[in-house]
């Protein structure tokens, strides 16, 4: 089912360290180029990304951030996107909670 959604980060240091990425080196840009990218298929299917079974979702997440689903969704150059979904009256919302590279 494919159902659009809006973006929104989990909190204003995320957004600045997402706004940081566009003056920075090469590789920070490109990151930021494929955060956009990623951005826009989770608002045209919030359901893109692949769901982390509940009992996988790192009790960090839980507690700080109040989730109950996480979602990733992987990037080029083994980066990997964290959201979480929520429904917030008739729209669904796509909480970004972080990207990170993966070993």
């Amino acid at each position: 089912m494919e159902l659009p959604s809006k973006i929104r980060f989990a909190d204003k240091k995320l957004q600045s360290a997402f706004n940081s990425l566009i003056g920075g080196k090469n590789e920070e840009v490109e990151l930021y180029l494929q955060l956009i990218s990623a951005f826009e298929k989770i608002e045209n299917n919030a359901f893109c990304g692949i769901q982390i079974p509940k009992k996988l979702i790192p009790k960090e997440y839980i507690r700080k951030r109040k989730i109950n689903n996480l979602w990733k969704l992987n990037l080029p150059n083994v980066w990997r996107l964290l959201y979480s979904i929520e429904n917030q009256e008739i729209i669904v919302v796509a909480i970004i909670l972080e990207w990170l590279p993966h070993k």
